[in-house]
């Protein structure tokens, strides 16, 4: 993969990759569709990787120009569904290629399921994660009591394999949300366990998401 010295283990049969240091993301993207590829053909194993980006933003297919409020940062197209979303930092980005050819082919369960995972993992935190209906994402309440979005959720299936997946706001810099209109959501802020008060590492959030990856493999196609 794109960065070295890795932490590389097994789960489910699945490739768990956990990237030190700062991932690229044009790297990251190239090494991500490269793999989509290959788990199709059956030429590599599934695989969920975990790793930190620079300040970057995203586009999304249904990406409105309108809401690229200034351009600190460099902006990527990103190839999957949804708007505009931040990455960086501090934030903990969970890509996950896995093949819904055998796992039950069927979309909104995979993204149902994975936003049930982050909310799962989150809850080792005593964070009462939610889905909203109507947003995309996972919420819950701030600080100041109102509801604030602490996780994004961004997939693309190609052939019926996986590619993105979420995102967790440990401890980023949430001014750099400023940027965008994340997700196309306006009047709802976001947040993250440091700002909600929680101290909380990157192998800390990685431990939670790994005790719960069995439960989330085991609903997917139900």
């Amino acid at each position: 993969m794109a960065v070295q010295n890795d932490n590389i283990k097994q789960a489910d049969n699945i490739v768990w990759q956990i990237s030190k240091g700062l991932t690229p993301y044009e790297a990251a993207l190239a090494e991500m569709e490269a793999r989509q590829a290959d788990i199709f053909t059956q030429n590599a194993p599934e695989m969920i990787w975990l790793l930190e980006h620079p300040p970057l933003y995203t586009a999304g297919t249904s990406a409105d120009p309108a809401e690229l409020l200034n351009h600190e940062f460099p902006v990527f197209n990103a190839g999957r569904g949804g708007r505009y979303t931040y990455h960086g930092p501090g934030q903990r980005v969970g890509y996950a290629m896995l093949n819904l050819n055998r796992r039950g082919k069927d979309v909104r369960c995979f993204v149902h399921q994975l936003e049930g995972w982050v909310i799962n993992a989150l809850s080792e935190f005593n964070v009462p994660a939610y889905r909203a209906e109507g947003r995309i994402g996972i919420w819950c309440e701030n600080k100041m009591g109102q509801e604030a979005k602490i996780g994004a959720i961004g997939v693309r299936v190609k052939k019926w394999v996986t590619a993105h997946g979420f995102s967790i706001n440990v401890n980023p810099d949430l001014s750099h949300f400023g940027g965008i209109v994340p997700c196309g959501i306006a009047e709802y802020p976001v947040t993250s366990l440091s700002d909600l008060g929680i101290s909380a590492s990157m192998e800390d959030v990685d431990n939670a998401l790994y005790k719960y990856f069995p439960q989330f493999i085991a609903n997917l196609g139900n």
